[in-house]
């Protein structure tokens, strides 16, 4: 793996780091390509319950790295350009974004893709493809985390949205000081990892099922997702340690 992507797990949360700084963490082709293998590593790993996304320095990610572009003469990105969770590849895992600084463009993609997105007060949030002629096909499920008019100018104008804008609209998750993204990050994938790991891992399926479907359909499927849970060692646990008056201990089976 490239160490201009890191993978560290500890305490059971995998911190995956785009460690491109002096290029403000560009998308360069061995991040990209990383990116499939990472994913798939975090999905793998016993350790490793809730995973966070973020980039060294003082930005998250400015997008695809447009000095490569030029070079390239990259026109339509081929298919399997970036591991789009949910889309080439598939994490039953939650994935939280800790965003500081830029995340324009592929930036905006990454921490659109994770389930939850932590952010400190520097992040500015940007679809940018405008500015520089390209395109954002990318950013189509932002209509479900942005109000229509709202994602329409930021997708016409390239203009950025600030973390306070951004938490204002609902995009942000936690809103953190300077430099805290990934310790907020930290705090909340403890709060999952507190609960009983298949059915938080059957409320992502659940979530993403709704901005898929219509009503009656999601809610059959969301059925057919719980039945593992409803199945499991843990789905017993549960009321037994409430029962006991202790916490419960969750087996993830």
């Amino acid at each position: 793996m490239t160490n201009e992507l890191l993978y560290e797990v500890s305490d059971g949360i995998a911190v995956i780091t785009i460690n491109r700084p002096e290029r403000r963490n560009a998308l360069n082709r061995a991040v990209r390509e990383g990116f499939f293998d990472i994913w798939r590593r975090f999905e793998a790993d016993a350790e490793a319950q809730v995973a966070i996304l973020t980039g060294a320095g003082d930005n998250f990610c400015a997008g695809m790295d447009l000095v490569e572009a030029a070079d390239t003469q990259l026109r339509i990105p081929p298919a399997g350009f970036i591991a789009v969770l949910g889309d080439n590849i598939e994490v039953t895992k939650p994935v939280i974004a800790a965003v500081q600084g830029y995340a324009y463009a592929g930036g905006w993609l990454l921490s659109q893709m994770c389930d939850l997105c932590v952010a400190d007060e520097t992040a500015k949030f940007a679809i940018t493809e405008a500015k520089v002629g390209r395109g954002m096909p990318w950013a189509a499920p932002v209509i479900h985390m942005l109000p229509q008019r709202i994602l329409m100018e930021v997708a016409m104008t390239g203009d950025p949205l600030t973390a306070q804008r951004a938490y204002e609209l609902g995009y942000i998750n936690r809103l953190m000081p300077k430099g805290q993204a990934l310790q907020g990050a930290k705090e909340l994938a403890a709060r999952l990892m507190a609960n009983a790991p298949l059915t938080v891992r059957a409320a992502k399926e659940m979530v993403r099922l709704s901005t898929e479907m219509g009503r009656t359909a999601a809610l059959r499927a969301s059925n057919r997702a719980f039945d593992a849970v409803y199945l499991s060692e843990d789905a017993l646990e549960g009321p037994q340690s409430f029962r006991e008056k202790r916490k419960p201990v969750w087996k993830g089976r």
